[in-house]
């Protein structure tokens, strides 16, 4: 009998069931039994973990309806002959949360691969928004990119979920597409998403993307080499940098202003654009219609390709929304990335791209070797919760807790953050703020975390050697809505403490 003192640290929002199975298949297919002797019995596993006997029957039942587990009459379950050739007294069970102490992966003297002389560059090196893992944890995380966790329409999902799943039902998506995506889905991004931002395009120009950063590298992968310039907004999307960099492109970083990104004289030996006019990153300022007109002649002048991400898009709280770049493309010069993530569900990872058939085939060429096409069973549930009508309901919830959130935000930070100067549009998931001089908002995030107060200082941002150090961005989704004002006091009261 197998004499492992097991332990779980149960998650109290997954089922018990799940869990233990999950534990029990990891400890399994890492060589963690012994294939001569039984598995725990019932009892005495469910006696170590505190739960009942059923649970860990049934969990045991399962497994021996997989194929894992074999049941010898008045013996017990043992492992599978499939599963008999793991290594069993060097595995350690999944069951424990810790090691023991001089455990090492590497049990040989052999001498270790040299990495770094093998590696041909180092993205490790290419950061994004830092953010600490357990953001979660914090008591006011004041922090951009993650979804108003409560409005997300679980029972529609599970509802779209089943009904995809019945038998009856085309199963289509358990194929391999080769590099086809779902039509259903590129027929409503077609005829009922583009067009409220006032592009019509023909299915062939339309791909499924990993997000609008999958298509950032799919772009950057196919166009930018070294020789190639690309601007970017300065501040901007650092991985959108990153990107770019790592191609080989040169980049050039470009000042924006009240109205957008300045279109002047430096953009006109640049190959390519990439701008983010519906909300900028990070600021959030819109980009006026007059600086939009001047962006597409100058592209038509210098013979440029604009990429166009459309930030934010599903949020803009304006009853006019300017359209997109896109849709005053008559030239084919403008390529157009979004996704329905921000408002939806960021961890689905599902985006689009709109541009001209011609690079589109090429795109989709490119992805399959990568990767082929996102999970088709996603994008058929995407499909049929736009078509059945929940998305656009579900937008409309979220919108009204978007302003209402925004409401609380900026009145707290007109009240107790005064000494700051808040630019941006009204419409964007986040309010970038400009301290008074001399405050070093990185040192003011440092303080701020011991208070568990999550904030993002804005030099991170920025592309310049020497970046000013008095911005911060304050993100008001992931922040429960009670906690906004409290939240903002405390920082208020960390910010005069100096």
């Amino acid at each position: 009998m197998i004499d492992h003192v097991f332990y779980l640290d149960f998650d109290q929002q997954r089922g018990l069931q799940e869990q233990l199975r999950e534990s029990l298949v990891s400890a399994i297919l890492g060589g963690g039994f012994p294939p001569d002797e039984p598995l725990p019995s019932c009892r005495k596993l469910s006696q170590q973990l505190s739960i009942s006997r059923n649970t860990v029957a049934l969990v045991y039942e399962s497994l021996l309806d997989n194929g894992y587990l074999v049941s010898r009459p008045r013996s017990g379950y043992y492992l599978h002959a499939d599963y008999c050739g793991g290594d069993a007294h060097n595995a350690w069970p999944s069951f424990s949360r810790h090691r023991p102490v001089g455990y090492s992966d590497t049990c040989d003297a052999e001498r270790a691969p040299d990495w770094a002389g093998r590696l041909k560059m180092l993205p490790s090196l290419k950061h994004g928004v830092l953010r600490p893992g357990d953001w979660s944890g914090f008591s006011y995380p004041f922090i951009y990119g993650q979804p108003i966790r409560d409005l997300f329409p679980l029972e529609r999902w599970r509802e779209v979920s089943r009904n995809t799943l019945r038998s009856e039902r085309d199963q289509g998506w358990l194929c391999d597409g080769f590099d086809r995506d779902d039509q259903m889905l590129i027929e409503q991004l077609r005829t009922r998403v583009l067009p409220k931002r006032g592009i019509w395009a023909s299915s062939d120009e339309i791909l499924l993307t990993l997000g609008s950063q999958n298509a950032l590298y799919l772009l950057a992968t196919l166009l930018m080499t070294h020789g190639v310039k690309v601007a970017i907004e300065n501040p901007g999307f650092r991985d959108a940098l990153s990107i770019f960099e790592l191609q080989g492109a040169q980049v050039h970083k470009q000042d924006i202003d009240t109205q957008g990104l300045v279109v002047d004289a430096r953009l006109d030996d640049c190959d390519y654009l990439y701008v983010t006019p519906g909300h900028q990153v990070p600021t959030g300022i819109a980009m006026s219609a007059a600086r939009r007109t001047r962006l597409l002649q100058q592209i038509r002048q210098h013979d440029q390709i604009l990429i166009e991400d459309d930030y934010d898009a599903e949020l803009n709280l304006d009853p006019h929304p300017q359209p997109a770049l896109k849709a005053s493309d008559s030239s084919g010069r403008v390529i157009y990335l979004s996704s329905l993530s921000k408002a939806f569900s960021p961890g689905l990872r599902l985006g689009y791209m709109v541009a001209d058939a011609e690079l589109i085939s090429e795109l989709r060429a490119l992805r399959r070797l990568m990767y082929r096409h996102p999970p088709l069973n996603n994008q058929r549930m995407l499909a049929e919760f736009l078509a059945q009508g929940h998305y656009d309901a579900h937008l409309r919830r979220f919108r009204e807790e978007h302003g209402r959130r925004r409401a609380l935000m900026q009145d707290a930070v007109s009240r107790r953050l005064s000494s700051c100067q808040h630019l941006g549009s009204d419409g964007s998931s986040a309010f970038w703020l400009k301290a008074p001089a001399g405050v070093d908002t990185q040192k003011l995030a440092w303080a701020a975390a011991q208070k568990s107060i999550l904030i993002e200082s804005g030099a991170q941002f920025f592309f310049n050697p020497a970046p000013p150090g008095n911005f911060m961005r304050l993100g008001f989704h992931a922040i429960d809505a009670d906690k906004i004002l409290p939240g903002i006091e405390q920082l208020a009261g960390v910010l005069e403490g100096g």
